[in-house]
């Protein structure tokens, strides 16, 4: 079965834990949300096979070294075509594979790294303790996309209490918390949003500032 692949290219990861990270990007069309902010366009794609989808990821691989090269899976929403066979043909192949998800549907439990982003649109969203009830595969990295209503402690598993001894790190399973200021295109209230999410953080220390660098400097 073809997946509509909107884009595939070769950059580095701008944004959260992989931030710097050299990278071969699959980006699938179609998200079952529809984020305001969100910067891929849906309506252009190509229908691949998987075969067809490792030949173009291998052309990029012969600028590089043997280093296992990271296969970043994003979208869009990659959840809704991507399987653990498609993942483990990358695998056969040498590659690292990593998904970017808005946490609304399982992923593959063979991803070597699983990046959440999750949105508030009205419907179901991510909730780590809700993956956790199901046996689900609980992210690597939680990323949450930063404004003036967001509520970051929401998507974790063990909500942060007063302890009686300072804690260390949060008692969640997921380990790698970032958040993340909105880009809303107004760059007045992104100053502003900005600083929020920076207060938040003195205040929230488990909590880490990801900025998206590819906009910082200027390239894909």
């Amino acid at each position: 079965m073809k997946k509509r692949v909107n884009d595939i290219f070769y950059s580095l990861q701008g944004e959260g834990h992989n931030t710097g990270r050299a990278a071969v990007f699959i980006r699938f069309a179609g998200c079952n949300l529809r984020c305001p902010f969100c910067d891929t366009e849906f309506d252009s794609y190509r229908e691949m096979s998987d075969e067809e989808i490792l030949t173009v990821v291998s052309d990029f691989r012969l600028q590089t070294t043997d280093y296992r090269l990271l296969v970043v899976l994003t979208g869009g929403e990659p959840t809704l075509q991507v399987d653990v066979a498609f993942v483990d043909l990358l695998h056969e192949h040498g590659y690292e594979v990593a998904m970017e998800s808005n946490g609304t549907r399982p992923a593959p439990r063979n991803l070597d790294w699983l990046t959440v982003s999750p949105k508030v649109l009205g419907g179901e969203t991510f909730s780590g303790e809700r993956s956790e009830v199901r046996g689900e595969r609980l992210p690597d990295e939680l990323k949450v996309i930063f404004d003036e209503h967001t509520d970051p402690e929401a998507y974790l598993p063990s909500p942060v209490t007063h302890h009686p001894s300072p804690i260390t790190h949060h008692p969640s399973p997921i380990k790698h918390l970032y958040l993340q200021p909105c880009d809303t295109g107004d760059a007045q209230r992104n100053a502003d949003i900005t600083a929020r999410c920076i207060d938040y953080i003195k205040h929230h220390p488990w909590w880490r500032l990801s900025l998206q660098t590819h906009k910082l400097i200027g390239f894909k």
